[in-house]
């Protein structure tokens, strides 16, 4: 599964320039080192043959939907089935997205003492999720954009941590999964598959990443070492 990644870029510019988006995509971007369901981040989507960036809240909720009671159950996505479940088959035919980040996390131990692995490429490059998107109304005239991670079997590295991985497309990849123009979306399922063993790299961070209030570059620290536990303002 995916239950928290990072998106640690120093600024929104220089992130803007990775995904091939406007340069002021990213105004109020701040780095984040433990992005947590329900949670605000931002996702990539194509709009009139152009990449945009817009801002989101982790945990998918249909429109329609009269409250966000589900939010925390749809923050990913089976891709085996994301075309036929009830809470994701929509999106999947016309709003698909990336979801941008740089790595994301595992875990592994004993409950009484979860050790955060952080998965994230050796060469630091980005990592895009394949995602969903919808916009439900939280309240009268306002809206407000929602996404799920969609997810797939674990590859060889990630296996003994768990038998699920989010979907990570190749650049070259994302615009056909974005594209929503695209004549048959089944056929974009071929995509949905497990990132190659090499392409990640498993680090083990501090354990201060299980308070998901704790959002600061000491989270990446191995453990061991000394951690401000700096909660995010």
């Amino acid at each position: 599964m995916c239950g928290r990644f990072t998106i640690t870029r120093r600024d929104g510019n220089s992130l803007a320039a990775e995904l091939g988006v406007p340069a002021d995509s990213f105004v109020d971007y701040r780095p984040r080192y433990n992005v947590a369901p329900t949670q605000n981040h931002f996702v990539v989507r194509i709009k009139y043959e152009n990449r945009e960036v817009i801002p989101a809240t982790w945990g998918l909720i249909k429109s329609g939907s009269k409250d966000a009671s589900m939010a925390a159950k749809t923050i990913n996505a089976r891709s085996e089935t994301v075309d036929t479940r009830g809470a994701f088959r929509d999106a999947f035919q016309k709003r698909r997205c990336v979801v941008p980040a740089d790595g994301f996390f595992e875990w592994t131990g004993p409950k009484t003492a979860r050790q955060p692995i952080w998965f994230h490429r050796e060469d630091s490059r980005l990592t895009l999720f394949a995602g969903l998107y919808e916009a439900w109304q939280k309240e009268q005239g306002v809206w407000q954009t929602t996404f799920t991670i969609l997810t797939t079997a674990a590859n060889e590295l990630l296996e003994s941590y768990h038998d699920r991985m989010p979907v990570i497309l190749a650049d070259r990849d994302a615009d056909d999964w974005m594209d929503p123009r695209a004549p048959d979306p089944h056929a974009l399922k071929r995509l949905l598959v497990p990132a190659r063993a090499d392409l990640l790299i498993a680090t083990p961070v501090s354990p201060d990443v299980n308070n998901v209030d704790n959002d600061s570059p000491d989270l990446l620290k191995p453990p061991g070492q000394m951690s401000l536990s700096l909660r995010s303002g």
